[in-house]
């Protein structure tokens, strides 16, 4: 009797530390969020509004302030970028800007301004320097005929 005590004690701790060793840590499960909603997405046009600076003691990075329009209803959302560094380098660049939003259209309150894999950003993808600010000499201007 003691013996299948101590089996079951044993099941039930080797449960838990197996259960526990599988758990993913929260910017895992954001990053597998991010690639789910672009592998079942759909694009939408929408505007960043602003960039949101974290408190000095967060972990957060640049947060940007988005929003986009479903079936008649306006969503807002915000998205860390700073696991996404170019555009996190982009961010203090991008308010105002028109740029794609993927969605999924189960749930449309979720949604992404990048990912991994996708920017919707026009001007910007994955590898380029930050979009050129108004008067900023631009490397077309430079070249001559």
């Amino acid at each position: 009797m003691a013996g299948g005590a101590a089996a079951a004690g044993a099941g039930v701790w080797a449960w838990k530390t197996a259960r526990l060793w599988r758990q993913k840590d929260p910017a895992e499960l954001e990053r597998l969020r991010r690639l789910a909603v672009n592998a079942g997405g759909r694009i939408i046009a929408g505007k960043i509004l602003e960039l949101l600076d974290p408190a000095p003691d967060s972990p957060a990075g640049p947060i940007l302030l988005y929003e986009y329009e479903v079936a008649g209803v306006t969503y807002q959302a915000a998205q860390d970028v700073s696991p996404l560094p170019e555009i996190a380098a982009a961010a203090p660049f991008l308010p105002g800007q028109t740029t794609g939003i993927k969605y999924d259209p189960r749930q449309p309150t979720n949604s992404i301004l990048a990912c991994e894999v996708w920017c919707g950003v026009p001007e910007l993808t994955h590898g380029t320097n930050p979009p050129s600010q108004p008067g900023d000499p631009s490397p077309a201007a430079s070249v001559k005929d």
